[in-house]
């Protein structure tokens, strides 16, 4: 049992079990009902996804110059205790249910769910 990191919008791999998406806003243009079927989400954890103010601030220019503040700032936002208490629950369910955490980004080493990957490995996840 294990927890994957994936893309969302792309096809689950066997055994995948149930997507969560950490991601602040739900995919434009999909209707709610399409969202597990298309490859997106089963279930919406917007907790642990950065910040509106955040994201909007590195996307306008996600280059590489920005990404060490955009991470130093959402390890601090994760260290909030409904964070911390969604990372130890994701991080328990890992030891005996398969299921994947993910967001839209398409280069993970700029996305927030590379330092997502580090924080449930910090609280013991089973990691795919």
């Amino acid at each position: 049992m294990a927890i994957r990191i994936v893309r969302l919008g792309t096809p689950r791999a066997r055994g995948e079990g149930p997507r969560l998406g950490t991601v602040r806003r739900p995919p434009r243009g999909v209707r709610k009902s399409d969202y597990a079927r298309l490859g997106y989400y089963d279930a919406w954890l917007p907790e642990l996804a950065p910040s509106l103010r955040l994201f909007s601030w590195f996307i306008k220019d996600p280059s590489s110059q920005r990404w060490p503040r955009f991470a130093r700032q959402y390890l601090r936002e994760m260290r909030s205790p409904p964070a911390q208490r969604l990372l130890d629950v994701l991080a328990k369910l890992s030891q005996s249910a398969n299921f994947s955490v993910g967001c839209y980004c398409a280069d993970e080493t700029r996305c927030h769910r590379s330092l997502l990957r580090r924080l449930l490995a910090e609280h013991g996840a089973k990691l795919a």
